[in-house]
């Protein structure tokens, strides 16, 4: 099968995977670049590939198009060759040892940074707020470099979530710079969950009310970091591998 048409209906839905509703709306997503569809293919989230001229992946549902309708589809600037369309999946976090709570984190680039450093230092999964960006938006799904295709990473009202965690003995800590212990000064304890705030506003206060203990990362010269590297450090002092 080819597709040559710009306006054949699935290639007007997989431009629709561009933004956030339309992957709401068909509960798929784009992943492009060949090192990350075979991650894609490796957890069995791939729905369809669409390639270019010739296909080296092994896989039943494979659809060639024109360079047109390649472009059209692509969120590139350059012109690529292959196109996973993939599944959204729910999964699900089962243990509470180590979490992470983002509150309004906006930059894609921090979020995907974020994922790959909490799958690599052990932690269960991460928890985010309604507010924050899409983690199938195109630039987060570079960054994680397909780190989150088995990764737990869900959705919820922080301050609900929160009370839960309570009620399960987990240990909340929240990050500011102000009213702080420093990091190193922080134990550990079997059930954590580490929340950090959003690149401009931090943790809202509303959120740190619910913090049992709040804590700032010791710096030289400079007061804050950027969000994926404070929270990497953060995990990296507290991991579970």
């Amino acid at each position: 099968m080819k597709i040559e048409s710009l306006t054949n209906t699935k290639v007007k839905n997989w431009v629709k995977l561009h933004k956030k509703k339309g992957r709401e709306e068909f509960q798929k997503f784009i992943v492009e670049e060949e090192h990350l569809i075979i991650e894609a293919l490796k957890h069995n989230a791939v729905d369809t590939i669409v390639y270019l001229d010739e296909n080296p992946f092994d896989f039943d549902n494979c659809i060639q198009v024109n360079q047109a309708v390649m472009k059209k589809v692509s969120t590139n600037v350059s012109l690529v060759r292959y196109i996973a369309i993939c599944n959204i999946r729910d999964l699900k976090i089962d243990n509470n040892n180590r979490l992470l709570i983002l509150d309004d984190v906006q930059d894609p680039g921090n979020l995907g940074t974020i994922i790959r450093s909490a799958k690599s230092f052990g932690f269960d999964g991460i928890y985010i707020s309604e507010k924050c960006v899409d983690v199938y938006n195109d630039k987060c799904i570079r960054s994680s470099q397909g780190a989150f295709f088995d990764y737990p990473i869900i959705r919820c009202d922080i301050t609900n979530l929160l009370d839960k965690l309570k009620n399960q003995d987990v240990l909340i800590i929240g990050t500011s710079l102000q009213t702080t212990i420093p990091l190193t000064s922080l134990e550990s304890a079997d059930k954590m969950a580490f929340i950090m705030g959003n690149e401009g506003n931090g943790v809202s206060k509303e959120v740190l009310s619910k913090c049992d203990k709040i804590v700032k990362i010791e710096m030289k010269n400079f007061e804050s970091l950027n969000v994926g590297v404070a929270t990497s450090i953060i995990m990296y002092e507290f991991r579970k591998i």
